[in-house]
C-alpha cells in the first residue's frame, strides 16, 4: 500500500505559488495525481490552458478564479471543476495565504498566452 507521508512530499515553485505533489506516477499512482498549493497573499498566476480536467478544492482562504472569462470569488470549502480547453487563471487578492487541494489524471499540460507550453512535475 504507498502511503506517501507529508516530509515525503515534492515541492515545487513556480509563478509564486507552491505545489506540494503527494500522488504521481513517482509515488505510485496508476492514473491521478493529487497535489496541495499554496497561493501567497498578492499572487496572480498567469492564464493558462489546460489539456486535462482539475478539481480544485479550496482549504483555508479566499480566490478569485476567472475560467473562461468568468471571474467568481471562491471561499473555502468551495469547489472549482476546471474541464480540459478551459483557460484558467488564479488571484489571490487578500492579505493570507490560501491553500488548495487538487486533483487531476496523469498527463496534465498547460497553456500561457504566449503559447509556452508546461508540463508540470506534480501532476506527471
Amino acid at each position: 500500500m504507498p502511503v506517501v507521508r507529508s516530509s515525503e512530499a515534492t515541492t515545487h515553485e513556480i509563478h509564486g505559488a507552491r505545489f506540494i505533489s503527494y500522488a504521481t506516477p513517482l509515488t505510485g499512482s496508476k492514473e491521478l495525481c493529487a497535489w496541495r498549493g499554496e497561493i501567497p497573499a498578492g499572487t496572480k498566476a498567469p492564464a493558462h490552458t489546460v489539456n486535462r480536467e482539475e478539481i480544485f478544492h479550496l482549504l483555508i482562504g479566499e480566490l478569485l478564479i476567472t475560467l473562461d472569462g468568468r471571474t467568481d470569488r471562491i471561499t473555502a470549502g468551495d469547489t472549482v471543476i476546471i474541464n480540459p480547453g478551459a483557460t484558467l487563471s488564479v488571484e489571490n487578492p487578500t492579505s493570507a495565504t490560501a491553500i488548495s487541494w487538487v486533483t487531476t489524471s496523469i498527463g496534465l499540460e498547460a497553456e500561457l498566452a504566449d503559447g509556452t507550453r508546461i508540463t508540470p512535475p506534480w501532476a506527471n
